[in-house]
């Protein structure tokens, strides 16, 4: 299957609150904010943006949940939203990124309409600010 990138989302990292727990597993929401470049669309990630990611008891699983939403221009020139979920793990035996996620993308944009149904993976690398996640879609 061929991929291509649609979306670079660049995440500066704001805050972040902790839930330890020694009896099981472990919480850490991180609030974000950022702003995303890409071929088919630039934009700005809106307030409220937060990966919620659940650390397993004993360095057991580690999964993460980011949900946050961009207001910004498509490559037709109209102004948009999208929202993003993005959903994955992190796996300690892949070492060529952070992590690998399954995101889902829903817009308002009639340019970017494929994306509300496109089969789509996300990969998260480190940078100077955060994170940067890049988004690609099946062709």
């Amino acid at each position: 299957m061929e991929w291509e990138e649609v979306l670079t989302v660049h995440v500066v990292i704001q805050d972040s609150v902790n839930l330890q727990n020694d009896l099981g597993d472990s919480v850490v929401m991180i609030s974000f904010t950022g702003h995303a470049t890409g071929e088919y669309f630039e934009g700005t990630v809106m307030s409220g943006g937060v990966d919620t990611q659940i650390i397993g008891a004993g360095g057991g699983r580690h999964s993460l949940s980011a949900r946050y939403m961009l207001r910004g221009t498509d490559h037709a020139g109209q102004e948009c939203d999208l929202y993003i979920e993005n959903n994955g793990e992190i796996d300690p035996a892949v070492t060529d990124v952070l992590f690998r996620t399954t995101p889902r993308i829903i817009t308002n944009s009639k340019a970017l309409s494929f994306l509300n149904r496109a089969l789509l993976v996300g990969e998260g690398l480190p940078s100077e600010s955060g994170v940067e996640i890049r988004i690609y879609r099946a062709r």
